[in-house]
């Protein structure tokens, strides 16, 4: 099965607990580790981004060996909060010296499972009419590496999986929307909204794309089975 998940924001060694915030959020670590139990050693499961409140990746790693220790692969994207995010590199040989096993980087690159290109980045919220130049150059890179990530899968059926929303209340992300057209993108994931931004999350069908939000609080920390 392919599953994805968002924003299960983690802090098994930082002071960051998100019970603090109540709600859907309490014991939230033990919903987690529920709702993660129906993987199997031949699943896949998609993490949509602020997956540990770490700094460094050292300051993550019993988030990431809480995530091991489940079977089937992980694919990992970057999130606003993902402080701990190196290159690719630095973060395959970190996982490769502290024993974990199961995590794969979604990045400039694609996964294929079943036929199904697992295509993604993190994305920006960007205006013309609001952003800062800083802004521009960051989602003129997630840009580039959502491009990327759908050339490489070839002709494989596209689903992106991002972080930020690509439609959030009045907000259409043109750019991206526009590529999903070029590349054939049918299904899109993305998480990074909570509490009562959820009313603003935009969840069904445009252009022939299906949007689904998958932040954790609003699925109650289970991860959707999409295949």
């Amino acid at each position: 099965m392919l599953y994805a998940i968002g924003d299960v924001h983690l802090s098994l060694s930082s002071e960051k607990p998100m019970d603090i915030f109540g709600g859907n959020w309490d014991g939230y670590v033990e919903k987690l580790r529920a709702g993660l139990s129906v993987l199997r050693a031949e699943d896949t499961c998609v993490f949509c981004g602020d997956t540990s409140w770490g700094m460094r990746l050292g300051d993550a790693l019993e988030d990431f060996r809480f995530l091991d220790a489940f079977p089937g692969r992980k694919i990992l994207l970057k999130g606003n909060h993902d402080y701990w995010w190196e290159t690719s590199g630095k973060m395959n040989r970190f996982f490769a010296e502290n024993g974990i096993q199961t995590f794969n980087i979604l990045h400039n690159n694609f996964y294929e499972y079943d036929g199904i290109a697992i295509c993604g980045t993190r994305g920006w919220f960007f205006e013309e009419d609001k952003g800062t130049e800083q802004d521009r150059k960051i989602f003129l890179r997630e840009l580039g590496r959502l491009e990327a990530s759908l050339i490489a899968a070839g002709e494989l059926t596209k689903y992106v999986f991002l972080h930020y929303p690509p439609i959030f209340n009045n907000y259409l992300c043109y750019e991206i929307l526009d590529l999903f057209s070029k590349y054939g993108v049918s299904r899109c994931y993305y998480g990074h909204i909570h509490g009562s931004g959820h009313h603003y999350a935009f969840e069904g069908v445009r252009s022939c794309v299906t949007y689904t939000m998958v932040s954790a609080d609003w699925l109650n920390f289970n991860p959707v089975c999409i295949v």
